[in-house]
């Protein structure tokens, strides 16, 4: 293991790179893909957030079987099994031709994906435990560089290639995630006897502590608030009088200046969260990231929705660290990793809900409101952790365990 954990590391950093790249990059266009592609004339916003939000429901639902073949066969076999799925059915999307099949092709991309929680797997558990730590942090940073240049890469092809060479070209990049995996990993400490948890008990564990189940709460609606406007910005670009040919392009550059704002800010504000607390390094994101969404009523060009957008990223990169520091801090080391795979699932469901919410809303109100609703309900999370806070603080002043 000594040997081979940087291996697999660097290996699986680019293979993660470009399975997040090839996911983002179908984001800025998928909406447009829809209405020019599909036909689809009345209730765009709908369709577009049904599609979006249908993967993740699927993925959520498939997860506890695949991990179970991953305890039994290994994760490199994962990586690859899903490496070449994917790219099989971004294919498949280049040649659907009505919105039903696109839904289909949707369903299997959740049902056949799992490439991410694989390689973060085979990394933890072929890493000197001295190493987890830094191996995985340097992992996260793979998929957010994949979701900062997909969604560019993706505008700009479907731009002034075409949609459906897009979803051709997703796929190419996607198949490279299974052959670096193929060619580059070596998994080592893997255990065919170890004992399956499972998820009735995790759950029962999880309630019984109150800090981590407000945890996993708040990262539902954090991720739900994001996913909200996924398959409404495309469609709120074109209604600025950004014309056609262009939104897929602009669409994707807001998209990505929302992940460089991430990748700039995120490393302060784990430097800031030491320093002051991580629940109020998590009210400062929510509350900034909250009056970032609220403030898109006064801008109604291109630029001023780029700047903004790009202002609300450095804010809203101190949530995710912030609530993963307090996850740690909230569990014994023994449930770590199953506190993780839970908040994995909370962040499923948000991933599920949150388009879906999003192409509801963007049918029945104005756009505009649906960012003023999502930054009060971002304030609203700030608050519910104010609450706790002032809770554990009485608590411990009382000599109470928490």
């Amino acid at each position: 293991m000594e040997k081979y954990w940087k291996r697999n590391l660097y290996v699986l950093w680019v293979g993660v790179f470009f399975c997040g790249m090839a996911f983002s990059m179908v984001v800025p266009f998928l909406s447009l893909y829809i209405s020019s592609e599909l036909g689809v004339e009345s209730h765009l916003e709908l369709w577009s957030g049904f599609a979006f939000g249908i993967t993740f429901l699927a993925g959520a639902l498939i997860a506890p079987f695949w991990g179970s073949l991953s305890d039994k066969y290994g994760r490199k076999p994962m990586l690859i099994r899903s490496g070449l799925s994917l790219c099989l059915v971004y294919v498949l999307t280049a040649f659907v031709r009505n919105p039903y099949e696109l839904i289909a092709v949707r369903i299997l991309s959740g049902l056949l994906a799992g490439y991410v929680p694989s390689a973060i797997a085979l990394v933890g558990t072929n890493t000197p435990e001295k190493k987890v730590g830094y191996a995985l942090g340097i992992m996260s940073t793979a998929s957010a560089a994949g979701s900062v240049l997909g969604p560019m890469v993706g505008g700009m092809m479907s731009t002034f290639v075409g949609y459906r060479e897009a979803f051709l070209l997703s796929g190419a990049v996607v198949l490279i995630s299974a052959l670096v995996a193929w060619l580059g990993v070596k998994e080592h400490n893997f255990n065919r006897n170890r004992p399956r948890s499972h998820v009735l008990d995790d759950l029962k564990s999880a309630a019984a502590n109150p800090p981590l189940m407000n945890q996993l709460i708040i990262a539902l609606i954090v991720t739900s608030s994001v996913m909200v406007l996924e398959p409404l910005l495309t469609i709120y670009v074109l209604k600025m009088g950004v014309s056609h040919n262009d939104a897929s392009l602009s669409s994707g550059i807001i998209f990505s200046a929302v992940g460089i704002a991430t990748i700039l800010a995120a490393p302060q504000w784990g430097k800031i969260g030491e320093r002051i607390g991580y629940r109020n390094t998590l009210m400062i994101g929510l509350i900034g990231g909250g009056i970032g969404n609220m403030l898109q009523v006064f801008f109604h060009n291109i630029f001023g929705f780029g700047i903004l957008r790009f202002m609300y990223g450095l804010f809203f990169a101190a949530v995710y660290p912030s609530l993963n520091a307090l996850i740690v801090k909230s569990t014994a080391p023994e449930f770590r990793g199953r506190a993780f795979s839970l908040n994995q699932s909370a962040n499923q469901l948000g991933n599920m809900a949150g388009p879906i919410a999003g192409g509801a809303l963007g049918g029945w109100i104005s756009i505009p409101v649906v960012f003023v609703l999502n930054g009060i309900l971002l304030i609203i999370a700030s608050a519910t952790v104010k609450l706790q806070t002032m809770r554990l603080a009485k608590a411990r002043g009382k000599g109470e365990t928490v």
